[in-house]
């Protein structure tokens, strides 16, 4: 996803909004999450539907056919993409519905692993074999691994209901917001509060926070002005806290998302590519989102690396 200046442009790229409704760590809920409590399970995608395909897993590296498995890296803490169910240990959400299904199109299991979002990408290739944590494709990240795309997505403001500290996403300095660490959200609010301070203006608070359930629960408890986040985990913020929390603004930079593998992993890459583009062509990767309230927002391309 690029950067905006300024962060003052709206982008008429609302078609890439996401209504997603399901439920968040139990150790992390918020107002709201009781009514949301059986969701996950009902819009999880069951993977035992699907055959392998064997010429799509014919092209997997020995290794990692004769492993059986492939180990997924994923930050839990990103409801609806990726969190831990009300069981405490079960990962659940629409990125892992579809590494379930990727796998399951390859003859494999996926044994998706809590991570630490910014630790992920710099463990690929040899704690994990793919990353897949709502991770937006960027240059950035292409210089370092292989990023293959499968839905898109892009930022959006949210506000606690009634916007009682009148929050303008179009002037940004001066405000406290909250986002989770290492995002791209992140990376847009410190080069925007670079530029205030350089304007002259006040800088915005940016308050970071391992955990989007976090980030959530200290705007709805008044400790922030506003939230930054992708566009579908902003919208499931609505949902979960009962409209405590609304959007606000228009949603910026719509940008695909894109599973991590190694760059030097030729056949894993082609693998998993060919995985997502059969998903994308037979209708399946579509019908796991709309089981999270998703609508138009899977690719046409499983491209690798495509230009940012």
């Amino acid at each position: 996803m690029r950067r905006l200046p300024a962060l003052t442009a709206a982008s008429a790229l609302t078609a890439a909004a996401l209504v997603l409704t399901a439920c968040t760590d139990a150790s992390q809920q918020t107002a709201g999450d009781a009514a949301t409590d059986e969701a996950s399970a009902e819009a999880s995608f069951d993977p035992s539907a699907i055959e392998a395909d064997e010429e799509i897993a014919a092209m997997l590296p020995q290794e990692i056919a004769d492993k059986g498995t492939l180990s997924v890296g994923s930050d839990t803490a990103y409801a609806p993409a990726e969190f831990i169910d009300v069981d405490g240990k079960t990962p659940v959400g629409f990125d892992i519905d579809m590494v379930s299904a990727v796998a399951a199109v390859l003859g494999l299991e996926a044994e998706v692993q809590s991570a630490a979002f910014d630790g992920i990408i710099p463990a690929i290739g040899s704690k994990y074999d793919l990353g897949v944590s709502a991770f937006t494709i960027t240059d950035d990240r292409m210089a370092e691994v292989n990023m293959i795309s499968y839905a898109v997505a892009g930022s959006q403001f949210g506000v606690a209901a009634g916007n009682p500290e009148d929050f303008d996403p179009e002037n940004l300095c001066g405000t406290t917001i909250g986002v989770q660490t290492s995002t791209i959200q992140d990376e847009e609010l410190t080069a925007a509060t670079e530029d205030c301070e350089k304007d002259g203006e006040e800088p915005i608070e940016l308050v970071r926070y391992e955990s989007q359930a976090d980030v959530t629960t200290n705007l709805v408890g008044g400790k922030l002005q506003a939230m930054y986040a992708d566009s579908p985990i902003t919208a499931y913020a609505v949902e979960q806290t009962s409209g405590e929390v609304e959007t606000i603004g228009e949603i910026n930079d719509a940008a695909p998302y894109g599973i991590v593998v190694a760059q030097d992993d030729k056949e894993l890459t082609e693998a998993v590519q060919a995985a997502v583009q059969k998903l994308i062509d037979e209708g399946t990767l579509e019908e796991i989102f709309a089981g999270w309230g998703s609508e138009d927002v899977v690719v046409d391309e499983a491209e690798l690396n495509p230009a940012e």
